[in-house]
């Protein structure tokens, strides 16, 4: 998935943080066990507060910016700039979606922080590490990523990668800033576990949500140039993204931890419930197809 030649990104949406230091982290052991621990609580959505410290701060020295302006060749060969037009390609389409599908809020409301860190950085949550993996934290309506997590996803969770699967995160992450609009996270319990509970639920929605949004991006246009954002998406991208989804599934987590499966476990959905459910936002295209809460079954 591409953006479109022509293309142009003004910038300054996501903010970066650099130097943080090592930071407290997450109190977990080390190694894929210990990753493992935060996939299966934060990864790709959740509360992540139980997993990260109190700490105050992310250590002296730390480096505030943000990612520059880029244009569609800059958006389609580096991760900064693709980071900050994918989330300006959200944004264009949930302003527009969600005041239409009766929900009111203004457009800075619809519109979440962004912040790209390396190594740890304090968020509204706590102390979080380049470890704690994607995640969105409800007190400060931030999303938090460490862009060397894409790697990670394809070396130790089998991720095809490509440019749609790196989209398919923010989207999912922006998803769940949607449902803190929307009351979900006020009416759920987020707390319980399994492959029927609310938390599967809350993570599902997201990844139906980042589904519709793909499946708008290529009729999405910048309203400054009159561009569509993106190309047309090719099956290819559309696999890597399903792969995507399929790697961070609880139950393939279980199975690369060298564990049993075990959906009584689960808090984000298995690998087949995932990629179905971002298939339902892409194909049907309408916030009522990502009802996962009236849905009989999974």
């Amino acid at each position: 998935m591409t953006f479109q030649h022509g293309g142009q990104f003004e910038g300054g949406r996501v903010q970066t943080r650099r130097g943080g230091g090592r930071g407290r982290g997450i109190a977990i052991g080390g190694g894929l066990g210990g990753l493992v621990v935060v996939v299966l609580v934060a990864l790709l959505g959740g509360d992540p507060t139980s997993l990260l410290s109190g700490g105050s701060g992310a250590g002296g020295g730390e480096q505030h910016g943000v990612i520059a302006a880029c244009d569609a060749e800059q958006a389609n060969s580096r991760r900064d700039c693709r980071l900050s037009a994918t989330v300006e390609a959200l944004d264009s389409y949930w302003v527009e979606a969600l005041p239409a599908a009766g929900v009111g809020a203004t457009a800075e409301q619809i519109q979440p922080g962004v912040v790209s860190f390396e190594q740890a950085t304090t968020t509204g949550c706590g102390q979080a590490s380049a470890s704690t993996g994607p995640f969105y934290c409800p007190p400060d309506r931030t999303i938090y990523l460490d862009l060397g997590f894409y790697d990670l996803l394809s070396s130790q969770y089998g991720a095809s990668g490509g440019s749609l699967a790196e989209m398919y995160v923010v989207a999912h992450e922006y998803g769940h800033h949607i449902q803190q609009l929307t009351g979900v996270f006020d009416r759920t319990d987020r707390s319980g576990t399994g492959d029927d509970s609310d938390s599967v639920r809350v993570e599902l929605q997201a990844d139906c949500y980042a589904g519709l949004w793909a499946g708008h991006a290529a009729s999405t246009q910048d309203p400054e140039t009159g561009v569509t954002y993106l190309e047309p998406i090719r099956e290819s991208e559309l696999a890597d993204a399903l792969s995507a989804a399929a790697a961070v599934g609880d139950d393939h987590i279980q199975q690369q931890s060298g564990g049993g499966v075990d959906p009584d476990s689960w808090t984000h959905g298995s690998s087949e419930q995932r990629r179905r459910w971002f298939t339902t936002g892409y194909q049907r295209g309408t916030l009522d197809a990502c009802d996962t809460f009236g849905a009989a079954t999974l």
